[in-house]
């Protein structure tokens, strides 16, 4: 047992972890075990800290991981994640790693559920899964969390613009501190319309044309 007392914080507040409100008003109501609690805080802390998307912790890594094993027996870790995914905190899914079968954990987000779903159907390889920074990866680290009407935004950006054209304005709106969606996306639009040195635009069939963009609210925000 551990009886060293904890001596104060000198993080800054970046080196805090986001928990959804929904942890604290849905979830914490539920949870009766404490080693469910300790491994809820754990897992939200590792994949907060993983590049990409969708980010997964595998059994395998929980089970390896000495600050939350010290004291724990792998029954009792297996118990939590049991009673996590029962309670719907989290998302459990066996995946094809490296030719062998392991449990993987997810948040239980709108994203995650599709994304996992693309996963067992085939449509997202795990290779590309655990390597990929895509638009949701850099919307999460470079702004906040991915509300669902943001999510559409950003699946209708993805399947219109270059990955590196999104990468780049993601990029520039940083340096410019202008860390907002509508911001990126006026980047974008005004590529398609200017063209960007050093990239070109993919085909894009008549109803995902960007021109749609233009014509739509924010037309008048692009320069023509």
């Amino acid at each position: 047992m551990i009886n060293s007392r904890f001596s104060g914080s000198q993080a800054r507040i970046t080196d805090f972890i986001p928990l959804p409100n929904s942890f604290l008003t849905q979830v914490m109501p539920q949870i009766q075990d404490i080693t469910e609690l300790k491994v809820m805080l754990c897992v939200f802390y590792l994949l907060n800290h993983m590049p990409g998307h969708p980010r997964f912790i595998t059994y395998s890594e929980l089970l390896s991981l000495n600050p939350l094993m010290v004291g724990m027996e792998e029954e009792a870790l297996r118990h939590a994640l049991s009673l996590a995914v029962e309670h719907g905190t989290i998302l459990r899914a066996t995946l094809d790693i490296d030719g062998k079968p392991e449990e993987a954990y997810f948040t239980n987000t709108e994203f995650d559920k599709e994304a996992v779903a693309s996963i067992k159907a085939g449509k997202l390889p795990v290779s590309e899964a655990m390597s990929q920074e895509n638009i949701f990866a850099l919307y999460e680290q470079n702004i906040g969390v991915i509300t669902p009407m943001i999510s559409e935004e950003l699946k209708k950006a993805e399947k219109l613009y270059p990955r590196q054209w999104i990468r780049d304005a993601f990029k520039e709106a940083v340096a410019l501190n202008k860390r907002s969606w509508r911001y990126i996306a006026r980047i974008l639009e005004r590529w398609t319309t200017e063209g960007k040195e050093g990239g070109e635009h993919r085909q894009s069939t008549k109803e995902d044309s960007p021109d749609k963009y233009i014509r739509g609210k924010y037309g008048h925000l692009v320069k023509r």
